[in-house]
Formats: C-alpha cells, structure tokens, sequence
C-alpha cells in the first residue's frame, strides 16, 4: 500500500514537478523555435536547398547584402559586393570577406536573416559559409561564398509578391576553437594568406 503525502511534502513534490516541466520545456523552446522559423520563415529564417529552382521568372528582385560583427568578435567582416539583382528562381552567388588581424586563431559563427521578414521563406540558400563554423589563422583573409535563389512561389503570396527588394544580413560571433585550435595557436606564426573558397 503506498505511503500518503502530508501536506508539506504534497506541495513540495508538485513544486518539484513544475519546477522540471518548466526546466524540459525551456530547454526544448529554442530547437523547436528554431524549426518552426526555417519552416515558416518567419522572423526572416531563410530556407534551406538541395538544388537550383526548376522555374526562373522574367521578374527580377534587386537582393542586398549586409555583415556585422558581435562585440566581442575580432574579425573584420564585409559583404564583397552590396547589392546584386537577379531575376526570381535564378541561382545567384555572392561573397563576403572576413580577415582576422588579430595575432591568435579564431573561430566564429554566423547568423543570419532575411528582410522583409516575408520574404524569409521564400529566400533558399543552396550552399552558404554559415552552415559551418569558420577558424581563420592570424592575418588570415577569406572569401566566402553563399549560393542562393528566390523562390518563384514568392509571386503567389499575397504579403510577399510585391517586395522588390531583400536584404541578407549575417553577423559573426566568437565560438570556442574546434578541437585542436589550441595546437594550432601554439604553432609559430604564418605569413599573411587569403583564401578563396570555391
């Protein structure tokens, strides 16, 4: 026959079992907020494509391009070109610079949106920098491609088909160096290199 609670440790056990739910539920908000924005593209997430669009418009969207820098990150970082236009469905690439100036590896990470927030979802990234940490050595400069498309379903939502203009913006961030980053800090100092990825 199971014990009774008293009072006392009724309420505490129910404390308890909030003070968990409420810990699981927390602890899973930000991978299933982080899901529900690259389904829906809201907040400006972009999508995420295996290939180029089957369907290229006549209609063409002038797409911008914009880098930052947390504050606490090193690097020096900017868009190669400002501005391209490309016409709706049609893989276009562009690049953003990133050096280190400073005399210790670094790596980072970026994030990234799109505005309009409309446009989020409509905006497919095929390959970009961002879906992999980068570590640059000291004097260490890059140029970083992301290869990206409009969907054409753009033109048949009511609250997206008359932008004329995205905004791709990206921000770095300081992570930890990958496992052996602190060997390669200790090996002694190379000369300036620029990198160009493919």
């Amino acid at each position: 026959m199971a014990r009774k609670l008293d009072p006392k440790q009724r309420t505490m056990a129910v404390l308890v079992g909030v003070v968990l739910t409420m810990g699981a539920l927390g602890f899973a908000s930000v991978p299933l907020y982080d899901l529900f924005c690259r389904v829906t593209g809201y907040g400006g997430t972009t999508a995420q494509a295996d290939a180029d669009s089957d369907v290229i418009l006549d209609r063409t969207i002038n797409v911008r391009f914009d880098g930052s820098l947390s504050s606490n990150m090193a690097w020096e970082f900017k868009p190669v070109q400002r501005e391209m236009t490309v016409r709706i469905g049609e893989t276009g690439l562009a690049f953003y610079e990133a050096y280190n100036p400073t005399d210790r590896p670094i790596a980072g990470q970026a994030s990234y949106n799109v505005f309009p927030f409309t446009a989020g979802g409509y905006f497919n990234k095929i390959a970009c920098f961002c879906f992999t940490e980068q570590v640059l050595q000291p004097g260490e400069r890059i140029q970083m491609p992301v290869t990206f498309f409009v969907d054409p379903e753009i033109v048949d939502d009511p609250d997206a088909k008359f932008v004329e203009e995205i905004t791709l913006s990206y921000t770095f961030y300081e992570i930890d160096l990958p496992d052996g980053g602190a060997q390669a800090a200790l090996t002694p100092e190379q000369p300036a290199k620029t990198t160009e990825y493919n």
